[in-house]
C-alpha cells in the first residue's frame, strides 16, 4: 500500500515568490510615495491660495480706503515701494493711517511685505508716518519700531501702472490740483487725487505652489466698472 508523501516548495520556487513579493513591494512603495507627494504638493497650492487670496483682499482694502487730503498725499510709487494714505480702521474714532507695501530680501526668497502705522490726526503726523514708511522699506525697520509689518508671500518682482486719461501708463507721480477758492468746504492746498484706477503686476516664484505672473486692477468705486 502506497502512502501519500507532502512535497514542499522547490528552491527555485521559493525564489520567485520571493521576487514576485519584493517586486509588488516596490510597486506598491513607489505608488504611497506618488499619493504622499501629491498630497503635499496640493497642500502647498492650497495653502499658498489662501494666502494669495488674503493678501489681495487687505490690498484691495488699502486702495478702497484711501483718502485724498490737502497737502498730504494719498499714493506713492518710487519703483520700490508703494505708500498710502487711508482711513483708519476703527469706524468709532475717525483717524488716518499709512500703510507701504514693497518686496524684501528673506531667508527663503523675496517676499512681498505691507507696513502699517498707528493712528494718527494731524498732518505733522502724517509727515512722520510717510517717511517713517519710506524707511522701513529702505531699512527694515530699525527707524519704525512699534510698528505694523508683516511678511505677506514669496515674489519676485512687481509693477504699479495707474489708469488716467482712459489708458493704463507705469505708475509715477501724479499732478495736484489746486483748491476750489469758490467752494468754502473745499480744503486749503493743493491735492493730489488719486488715479481712476491701479494695476498690480506681480510674479511669483516657481515651486510647488503658485507660479506666473499675475494682473489684478482695481478701479476707484465712483469711477465704475473694471479696466481691461
Amino acid at each position: 500500500m502506497k502512502t501519500k508523501t507532502s512535497r514542499g516548495f522547490t528552491l527555485i520556487e521559493l525564489l520567485v515568490a520571493i521576487s514576485v513579493m519584493a517586486l509588488l513591494s516596490l510597486v506598491s512603495w513607489r505608488g504611497l510615495d506618488s499619493m504622499s507627494r501629491a498630497t503635499t504638493q496640493n497642500q502647498q497650492r492650497a495653502d499658498a491660495i489662501l494666502t494669495l487670496q488674503a493678501t489681495l483682499a487687505q490690498w484691495g482694502a488699502d486702495l478702497d480706503a484711501v483718502t485724498s487730503i490737502a497737502q498730504t498725499r494719498p499714493i506713492d510709487w518710487d519703483g520700490n515701494v508703494l505708500r498710502l494714505t487711508r482711513r483708519g480702521s476703527d469706524p468709532m474714532a475717525p483717524s488716518m493711517q499709512v500703510v507701504a507695501w514693497t518686496l524684501r530680501p528673506g531667508t527663503e526668497g523675496p517676499r512681498w511685505q505691507r507696513w502699517q502705522s498707528q493712528a494718527f490726526t494731524t498732518r505733522g503726523e502724517w509727515q512722520q508716518a510717510w517717511n517713517l514708511a519710506a524707511s522701513w522699506a529702505q531699512d527694515g525697520g530699525t527707524q519704525a519700531g512699534g510698528y505694523n509689518d508683516v511678511v505677506l508671500m514669496p515674489a519676485t518682482g512687481w509693477q504699479l501702472y495707474y489708469f488716467r486719461d482712459n489708458t493704463w501708463t507705469p505708475a509715477g507721480s501724479l499732478p495736484t490740483a489746486p483748491a476750489n477758492p469758490a467752494n468754502p468746504a473745499s480744503p486749503v492746498g493743493p491735492i493730489v487725487n488719486m488715479p481712476d484706477g491701479v494695476r498690480l503686476v506681480i510674479s511669483l516664484p516657481p515651486g510647488d505652489g503658485l507660479s506666473g505672473t499675475l494682473t489684478r486692477d482695481w478701479v476707484k468705486p465712483i469711477v465704475g466698472g473694471a479696466r481691461s
